[in-house]
């Protein structure tokens, strides 16, 4: 690479951002990571304060950056949250947090760097999940906010294409990265808060959930990242790289029978022949 391009990462203090902060700073681009609070990178990674919910942090970002470099050769939105639980117990304001965090911060970063993007000839690159494709029992709201950044992804790529911007989707399968524990301590404290005997309704859901979902081997985050950046390297990227048993849900699934499928979804998270 004779030059330094430059690259922004949402939500990279953790998991698969900082893997792929990592990996990209080694393969010769120059690294914003958006890190929404302290964040610690090798020499020559330039932290930005960004926080993708809240849209003057955006802002402020873009302006930074903008300060800094001419253009921008990916924007790379992984920033991400897990809200899991049935619909009738998720708080009002985890819904909010699971769509500002997850949907509407995507559009925001596009909508405030993409000038950046147009300048550089450079590319969006977002993180979704298959759930986005597919939605899982139990993880309705995870499953919408996904679904929104897909839609998101599909027409974006078809306004952009005046400028050859590719817009390009990740699938990442069950990754080993915290993400998921702070799912679940979050879905135990709204559990708390929920009236107990709704709470009770659900509990063989939720105890199935929780035995199926330990069945699940979580793969490397640097697998993950070797995905998005060679998303970031290729000069012709594909719209979508799905990963380990993202494949399976994302793209077979979907073809099925609707009872089918119902069936094989209620059977991978426990619920399948569940009596009351």
């Amino acid at each position: 690479m004779t030059e330094a391009r430059a690259v922004l990462v949402t939500g990279s203090t953790g998991g698969i951002g900082t893997a792929t902060v990592r990996l990209l700073q080694s393969r010769g681009f120059t690294v914003y990571a958006g890190a929404r609070g302290p964040a610690e990178f090798e020499p020559g990674v330039r932290v930005v304060p960004l926080d993708v919910a809240d849209p003057e942090s955006v802002a402020a970002a873009a302006k930074r950056v903008a300060g800094e470099v001419d253009g921008l050769w990916a924007v790379i939105n992984n920033a991400g949250v897990i809200v899991q639980g049935p619909l009738e117990l998720v708080p009002a304001d985890e819904w909010r947090r699971q769509l500002e965090v997850n949907t509407l911060g995507p559009a925001s970063v596009v909508r405030e760097f993409l000038p950046l993007v147009r300048a550089g000839h450079g590319r969006i690159v977002n993180v979704s999940a298959a759930t986005g494709r597919v939605a899982m029992p139990l993880l309705g709201a995870l499953s919408a906010s996904k679904a929104g950044l897909e839609a998101l992804s599909n027409a974006l790529r078809l306004e952009l294409a005046a400028w050859k911007i590719p817009v390009v989707v990740i699938e990442p399968g069950t990754t080993g990265t915290e993400i998921f524990a702070r799912a679940g301590a979050a879905a135990d404290a709204a559990m708390q808060q929920a009236d107990r005997d709704r709470v009770g309704l659900y509990q063989a859901h939720l105890a199935a959930y929780e035995k199926a979902m330990g069945r699940f081997k979580p793969g490397p985050v640097e697998k993950v990242a070797e995905v998005i950046v060679r998303a970031v390297e290729s000069r012709r990227p594909r719209r979508r790289y799905a990963i380990a048993e993202a494949r399976t849900l994302g793209a077979i699934l979907p073809k099925l029978p609707p009872g089918l499928r119902d069936r094989v979804l209620s059977s991978a998270v426990g619920l399948n022949g569940m009596k009351l």
